[in-house]
Formats: structure tokens, sequence, C-alpha cells
């Protein structure tokens, strides 16, 4: 009979949706130990701008796009120093976890309970909501209208 190893067995499923998505600052496929790729996913909620990076607040019929890994405990840890979880446990952030539909590589579809770091509304001000609910998209637009972008 095949067993999970304590590792695999231990790991969870987190859904990142802004800096933490590949190619962004905070990039999870840069962190150590490693995650693996699950795929693609949408939950709802409101993605508001905060300027250097985005919150979520869940709820409602928007959609908010990001990506959902397999993480081991030791990043899980970090994951929670990044978004000031652990150890400042400030309340800008707050970890859920919620069911997600999480669109396979091979086409299929999985429902996996997933962490998710959720924006305190209290915090919000008059941030503006990101209508694409995509961080990646609204990052790709911004930097194609900075000045160092613009053709002469």
């Amino acid at each position: 009979m095949h067993q999970d190893s304590p590792t695999r067995a231990a790991s969870r499923h987190v859904f990142v949706y802004g800096t933490l998505r590949r190619g962004q600052a905070n990039d999870i496929m840069a962190l150590q130990p490693a995650p693996a790729w699950v795929g693609r996913a949408s939950v709802h909620g409101t993605l508001f701008d905060l300027g250097r990076y985005p919150g979520v607040v869940l709820g409602g019929t928007a959609l908010v796009r990001g990506e959902v890994y397999e993480i081991a405990p030791a990043l899980e840890e970090k994951l929670d120093e990044i978004e000031m979880i652990c150890p400042q446990q400030r309340d800008e952030y707050f970890k859920r976890e919620l069911s997600v539909a999480v669109a396979l590589d091979n086409g299929l579809v999985r429902w996996l309970n997933c962490l998710c770091y959720v924006y305190n509304p209290a915090y919000l001000g008059r941030a503006p909501v990101i209508v694409s609910g995509d961080w990646v998209a609204t990052e790709r637009l911004r930097s194609l209208g900075s000045p160092r972008n613009r053709q002469p």
C-alpha cells in the first residue's frame, strides 16, 4: 500500500492573486521550499489596488483571478511573514481557507481547500477597485503606460 511522505501529507494549497503570482515582485516560485504549480483559479471577491500590491475582499459576484500552488508548512510560514501575519501579527491581512475550483493544465477542474490572504476592509480607505480582477494584467497595462516604455 502506498503512503504519502510526511512532507506531502502536511502540504496545503494556497490561492495567490497579487505579488505572489508568477513573474511578480514576490513570485512564489522563487521561494523555498519550492511550491508545486496546481492550476489557475478565480474566487468571488473584489480586488483593490493598494499601490505596490493588491488586496482582496471576499464575497459578491465579481471574480478575482489567481493561481493555486501546493506548499509545504515551511513555505506557509514564509508567506505568513510576507503578508505580515506572523511574527509581526499585524491585521492588514487575514489568512482564510476557502474552497476553490482550480483549472488544471489537463483541462479538468478540481475543487481544493486553499489558503488565501484576505485584505482587512478597515484599511481600504479610497483604494480603487481593479475591475478586471486580475493584478497581473493591471500591472502589465501599467508598465506599458509608463514613460520608459512609450515610443518617442
